[in-house]
């Protein structure tokens, strides 16, 4: 049974969150602080954080980004802002979803099932030798899921790796924000396809020598990404 911890002050809110993840199967913990939240979320094992982004003792954006540097556990955000700029922040820091209040609890059931889906998928993998990718100084061990430039290792989230690597297995192949949105977090895009432009954006910065100028993940305006060969 996968544990989920929910990290929400709004008491209400986080029962009805219990209830219906409860309902699906899940076993399901609760914190209503922020740092008794962070406390338990490092110290425990967890299969998916519900993360508030206003909490009391530390917001969200502090508490993903402590967690993120330590685990790759699942994150989904959640928040009443709506500002593009808060969910590009939390996608910045680590998030792999981001969904606004109010929300359907059957949506959000799905996206937490999503992830788990695709996560339980990537650390269930068991190869005997470690399945490597390799195009033009990017050296891509599947297996560690571990990413090196030019020999110097890069440290890179899930879904940064995830969309990285699916990108340079299908090079000079173009693929629009959405393809990209439903392949990497599972689901149709329903304009939540700034999580790709904010994870292009994070990848570039790590394996481009000029984000401006990039030699790897090209923009094709108007279309998509493609991966350069």
């Amino acid at each position: 049974m996968s544990k989920v911890l929910i990290i929400e002050d709004e008491v209400d809110i986080a029962n009805l969150e219990k209830d219906y993840l409860e309902l699906s199967g899940f076993e399901v913990e609760m914190e209503h602080d922020g740092q008794r939240g962070l406390a338990r979320a490092l110290s425990e094992d967890y299969d998916m954080f519900i993360l508030d982004l206003m909490l009391p003792g530390m917001d969200g954006f502090e508490i993903c980004k402590e967690i993120r540097e330590r685990k790759n556990t699942p994150i989904l955000m959640v928040s009443a802002k709506k500002d593009d700029i808060d969910k590009i922040r939390g996608l910045g820091l680590g998030a792999d979803d981001y969904i606004t209040k109010p929300f359907s609890p059957s949506e959000l059931v799905a996206r937490v099932k999503a992830h788990l889906a695709r996560y339980e998928r990537l650390i269930g993998t068991n190869v005997e030798e470690n399945n490597i990718v390799e195009i033009r100084g990017i050296k891509i061990d599947k297996t560690a899921r571990r990413v090196w430039i030019n020999g110097e290792e890069k440290q890179f989230t899930t879904k940064e790796f995830d969309l990285l690597t699916f990108l340079a297995e299908h090079p000079n192949h173009v693929y629009s924000k959405e393809e990209l949105f439903r392949e990497i977090w599972d689901m149709e895009s329903v304009g939540d396809i700034a999580t790709v432009t904010v994870h292009i954006k994070k990848i570039r910065e790590k394996i481009e020598l000029d984000t401006a100028k990039p030699q790897y993940v090209e923009t094709i305006w108007g279309v998509g990404y493609r991966f350069k060969l």
